[in-house]
């Protein structure tokens, strides 16, 4: 088992990881959460209150499918950005805007999610899809993206939580332990990749902590959204008109 608690050591793991599983990563999303992921991610745009014309980010974007849901949101006449450091990822996210008509509003490039390659204020929104419990180090992510959205933008995050009705949440975990990896095997032969989805979820921090950290990273308004029972949540804030310059 790779020690995931060095931060290099987790990061070129993720990395490997999401490689390996890119080009059956959606079918298996869709199949995982029958279908309802399409619904979340839309949801999750919404709330990120991204206007027609406006400029978004996706970081850690993956396949580019929440990206593409911005790009939706913000019509023809809006620039979105999606950024991953797997290269596989943005291989078949690039794929997935080929016939897109909003495919020319759209741009993926690779970068690092902890030193994000843009000056300050630039977007009006940046979202996070799965994201945040795979990367080394949440604060300073979350850090990155409040620093170059817009003053009054929004940051949100789309990721699985902690689920909190009893007898649910034992049979759901059951689920996931047992289920999911087995589906994963089946469907791309990678049964460590799933275990691992399991394993980070299970340890990933409850979504009220998540909104803690929103709110240590400067943002206002921090709240979360619990989706189908706390399996998934959308946690989000907003940067303040005013920056305070002792955040």
């Amino acid at each position: 088992m790779v020690n995931l608690h060095s931060k290099e050591k987790k990061a070129k793991y993720v990395k490997d990881t999401f490689n390996s599983i890119a080009r059956n990563y959606d079918f298996m999303n869709t199949l995982m959460t029958f279908g309802m992921d399409k619904s979340w991610r839309r949801l999750a745009v919404k709330r990120a209150e991204l206007p027609k014309g406006g400029t978004g980010l996706d970081v850690c974007c993956g396949t580019g499918m929440l990206t593409i849901e911005q790009a939706r949101a913000a019509g023809p006449a809006g620039k979105i950005t999606g950024l991953d450091f797997s290269e596989n990822m943005l291989e078949v996210a690039r794929q997935n805007i080929r016939d897109l008509e909003l495919r020319d509003s759209i741009q993926f490039i690779k970068g690092d999610a902890m030193d994000l390659p843009f000056e300050d204020n630039v977007f009006d929104c940046a979202t996070v899809g799965w994201g945040l419990r795979n990367v080394p180090d949440i604060l300073k992510v979350v850090q990155e993206m409040v620093r170059v959205v817009k003053p009054g933008g929004k940051v949100v995050s789309l990721d699985m939580a902690q689920p909190e009705i009893p007898v649910f949440r034992e049979f759901y975990w059951m689920y996931f332990n047992r289920v999911i990896p087995a589906m994963g095997k089946l469907c791309s032969g990678n049964k460590k990749a799933y275990q691992y989805f399991f394993n980070s979820s299970k340890n990933f921090v409850h979504q009220e902590e998540l909104a803690g950290i929103f709110a240590k990273a400067g943002l206002v308004e921090t709240r979360y959204l619990n989706l189908c029972g706390g399996v998934v949540a959308i946690v989000e804030g907003r940067k303040p008109a005013t920056c305070n310059p002792d955040i």
